[in-house]
């Protein structure tokens, strides 16, 4: 009986169809992916700038201070006032920024004007937020290649 068992087992053995082993293709999924961080690398930039201005130009632009995170005060040509993404008007901005310096101490403000906007009224605002009790108040340019105007 045993003979017999042997037999039938080998029989079967060779009539057993061959299984493919399985292989996962990961290309697809990589393309995938890839093309998702590109369209995220041009799509970010885009979603930070949340106010158009036109910023004013400098041909010598001091070096990059070190800071994280500053708030930004913006004024537009209009000379509206925005704080980080907040439209202010003029009488509550001193409170606003009083208040925002002693929340987060250690915070700057950068303020940024339209080229547009008027001269003496970007200076006042910026001698508000240098009041207000902030380490640091900076004026955000862009830089001036040879050959360009402002």
């Amino acid at each position: 009986m045993d003979l017999q068992l042997r037999r039938l087992r080998q029989k079967h053995a060779k009539e057993a169809p061959v299984r493919a082993r399985p292989v996962m293709n990961v290309t697809p999924l990589v393309d995938v992916v890839l093309v998702l961080l590109i369209i995220f690398m041009v799509v970010i930039p885009a979603l930070q700038n949340g106010l158009s201005l036109e910023i004013a130009g400098v041909f010598n632009v001091d070096a990059a201070a070190e800071s994280k995170n500053p708030f930004m005060l913006s004024i537009t040509k209009e000379h509206e006032l925005y704080f980080d993404e907040e439209q202010l008007n003029a009488n509550a901005l001193e409170s606003k920024l009083k208040a925002a310096s002693r929340s987060q101490p250690g915070r700057r403000i950068v303020v940024r004007a339209d080229k547009q906007a008027d001269y003496a009224k970007v200076r006042d605002i910026y001698k508000i937020a240098q009041s207000s009790g902030f380490p640091g108040v900076s004026l955000r340019v862009n830089r001036l290649h040879d050959g360009e105007e402002n």
